[in-house]
């Protein structure tokens, strides 16, 4: 390595330094609104650690690492953007809405991709002496890879959930409609689906029905089930009960209506799903077994047209 190059890595190091020690000045750090309200809140007094003596909760790592990931969360989430995208696609995906620790994750995954990318470019500098500017190209592009595909495994998640729920969907809409016509109401209907059923709508009418026990009415809490889900046919249905719960109008028919159209859409997309995969089936057979074909039916032509020249 040249000296001009272990100048450049000192100077870089000396001015990280200058810039983290700048971020841990008092002038520096962004007051939040829980610590300006903090000292005028009236709170109990703190138990002494000294009576402490039976923790059950160890010291760890992750307590001194805290701040600084919830700081990098934070960077990371003013570049990046999207916070109601990152919000709807974990409720969607089943999770709570935090979006500070989906951050937090982004930037764990980052920094362990980092860190591998460094391993390697240290056997690389070492094996096969590498440009340190590879390097540190390298390990940027790893933290990125690494902060994206944690988003990317989120959406992942979320469409998984969502086929689950529209697999659910139309047994659910029968069973609702036959309580519904047996003569139940509608919540006592929803109550008797959600304790028989299993799966991730059945935890969905759940929690829609310990909101309204809680304090919520029912149609806002079937609202919040179509605002979390964001999918067409399970918004139409918690339409559908809203409307009855509020005017009183016959669902019966229209649940079943609801789930005849939802496995008609299941059969479509397996249709889709089946053209989509006899034309990758054609690659194989495009590129490797014709080929292979052609070549055992001309190869023996072309031997024989030689051996008689």
């Amino acid at each position: 390595m040249s000296p001009a190059w272990w100048g450049a890595v000192l100077g870089l190091t000396f001015g990280v330094g200058l810039v983290l020690m700048w971020a841990g000045l008092p002038l520096a750090r962004r007051v939040d609104l829980a610590d300006r309200i903090e000292p005028y809140l009236d709170r109990p007094p703190r138990r002494s650690r000294l009576l402490a003596l039976d923790d059950p909760r160890p010291w760890e790592v992750s307590d001194l690492l805290a701040p600084v990931t919830r700081r990098a969360a934070r960077l990371l989430d003013r570049a990046l953007g999207g916070t109601d995208s990152v919000r709807s696609r974990l409720h969607r995906a089943g999770l709570t809405g935090d979006v500070e620790g989906f951050r937090v994750q982004q930037v764990v995954w980052g920094v362990l991709a980092a860190a591998a990318a460094v391993l390697l470019g240290t056997l690389l500098w070492f094996a096969r002496g590498t440009s340190p500017g590879i390097v540190l190209l390298l390990v940027g592009s790893a933290f990125l890879g690494g902060v994206m595909g944690r988003d990317w495994m989120l959406s992942r998640a979320a469409a998984r959930r969502e086929r689950q729920i529209m697999a659910e969907f139309p047994a659910v809409a029968e069973l609702l409609a036959l309580s519904i016509t047996a003569g139940e109401g509608t919540a006592q209907a929803l109550e008797r689906v959600a304790r028989l059923s299993r799966g991730e709508l059945a935890a969905e009418l759940d929690l829609c029905l310990a909101q309204a026990r809680t304090g919520a009415s029912l149609p806002e809490a079937l609202q919040g089930l179509g605002r979390r889900t964001g999918i067409a046919p399970i918004v139409r249905f918690v339409d559908g009960l809203v409307v009855a719960l509020q005017r009183g109008t016959p669902l019966g028919e229209v649940l079943r209506a609801q789930a005849a159209d939802a496995r008609e859409a299941a059969r479509q997309q397996l249709i889709e799903e089946g053209g989509k995969r006899e034309i990758t089936m054609m690659i194989p057979v495009v590129f490797l077994i014709l080929p292979v074909t052609v070549l055992f039916a001309v190869f023996p032509g072309v031997v024989l047209l030689r051996l008689s020249l």
